[in-house]
């Protein structure tokens, strides 16, 4: 399936900056509101379903045999329909 970027950031912020970001998004979703991601000129609003797939992905890339860059991504996903998909699996813990 063909990917559509629809908005995109990366910046270099501090612990504090990524977990005031995080908690906005969650004060969202629990409140059932929609999310406008915005940066300068562009944004783009989310309305995510009361259900909806959660991935969280830990990574490595890099050479075998040195260092490399280590990353942890939080992954939103639903069907643009409407549809449910959501899938199921183990329950998902973060101490």
């Amino acid at each position: 399936m063909p990917e559509e970027v629809l908005f995109e950031s990366e910046q270099h912020q501090t612990r504090e900056q990524i977990a005031n970001a995080l908690s906005a998004v969650a004060e969202k979703l629990r409140a059932g509101e929609p999310m406008t991601l915005r940066t300068g000129n562009d944004s783009y609003t989310a309305d995510p379903p009361a259900q909806l797939t959660f991935e969280v992905k830990a990574e490595r890339e890099g050479p075998v045999d040195g260092p490399g860059e280590l990353s942890v991504e939080f992954e939103l996903e639903w069907p643009e329909d409407g549809g449910d998909g959501a899938e199921s699996g183990g329950e998902l813990e973060i101490e």
